[in-house]
């Protein structure tokens, strides 16, 4: 059974950091597309960031580049998301998702399997 536990969401001040970790069970995380998406209260989910298994290609979503760096440590079968300087509009639940295909996608239906969610909140 294929299990994405995140965690290390919470509140924090505008212009602080945050890390994300997804800890992965019954898959390895070296042959899977990873995936972090977010979704604001009331609104569609979006993509944020994704490592691809295959060359290790990463791919973000314009708001967040230079701000959040995805990465993964394969002997902890877990990704993380690094978040700096944070910014209200950057509160949302953020989810962790794996996809077997072998690229980084912003397409939520590629994804076979996510977590339950991690919330984020930023204060003004």
């Amino acid at each position: 059974q294929v299990q994405l536990v995140e965690s290390g969401g919470g509140l924090v001040q505008a212009g602080g950091t945050l890390t994300l970790s997804c800890e992965a069970f019954g898959l390895t995380i070296i042959t899977y597309t990873m995936g972090w998406f977010r979704q604001p209260a009331g609104k569609e989910r979006e993509f944020v960031a994704a490592f691809s298994w295959s060359g290790g290609r990463t791919y973000y979503k314009d708001s967040v580049k230079g701000r959040f760096t995805i990465s993964r440590d394969n002997a902890k079968n877990t990704v993380y998301l690094q978040m700096n300087s944070l910014k209200p509009e950057d509160t949302a639940v953020y989810y962790c998702a794996a996809s077997t295909i072998a690229a980084p996608m912003a397409d939520s239906s590629e994804y076979d399997y996510w977590g339950q969610g991690t919330q984020v909140t930023v204060s003004s």
